[in-house]
């Protein structure tokens, strides 16, 4: 069976990090104002300069799937929203999609299925070499998206 995604939803590409929790508070916010669906994506890849990303949120030594870990980490990313946004119907009735892949391809193939009305993604942003080489998700999703893309990124200073 075929899963049905809204089409003009909100679409939030997530990897549990700071940057991720403001793009999600940010687009929690706008897809209850402009009463739209939201779809949560977190893409399951472990890159190379993250190696054992999902092997370090074991609690114990155990053997599991990398896919099922990535669904629990959504699945409580999730309830750690809805908290934060206890009133928030898009958080309640998100839609939670788990992909295996290259994380900007999988973003893009998930934009030509769904047509969201835009995509909210958080970035961590890169400087020196490993930008020039790598690049960030972010900025290629936004170079080839044909949605509109909103970045939102978390100050580094700390606040006062």
């Amino acid at each position: 069976m075929t899963e049905k995604l809204p089409e003009c939803a909100i679409l939030v590409p997530v990897d549990f990090s700071p940057n991720s929790e403001a793009a999600m508070d940010y687009a929690i916010k706008l897809a209850d104002a402009l009463k739209s669906p939201l779809v949560v994506l977190h893409v399951v890849h472990d890159p190379g300069d993250e190696p054992g990303f999902y092997a370090r949120k074991l609690k114990k030594k155990q053997i599991r799937k990398i896919e099922d870990i990535g669904r629990d980490l959504l699945s409580g990313f999730i309830d750690d929203m809805s908290k934060r946004h206890p009133d928030s119907k898009a958080v309640k009735h998100a839609i939670l999609k788990l992909l295996v892949g290259l994380p900007v391809t999988k973003i893009l193939q998930l934009v030509e299925k769904i047509q969201p009305r835009t995509v909210v993604m958080g970035s961590r942003g890169r400087s020196g070499l490993s930008h020039v080489f790598v690049g960030s998700v972010a900025e290629r999703v936004v170079h080839l998206c044909p949605a509109p893309v909103t970045i939102i990124k978390v100050s580094e200073e700390p606040k006062k």
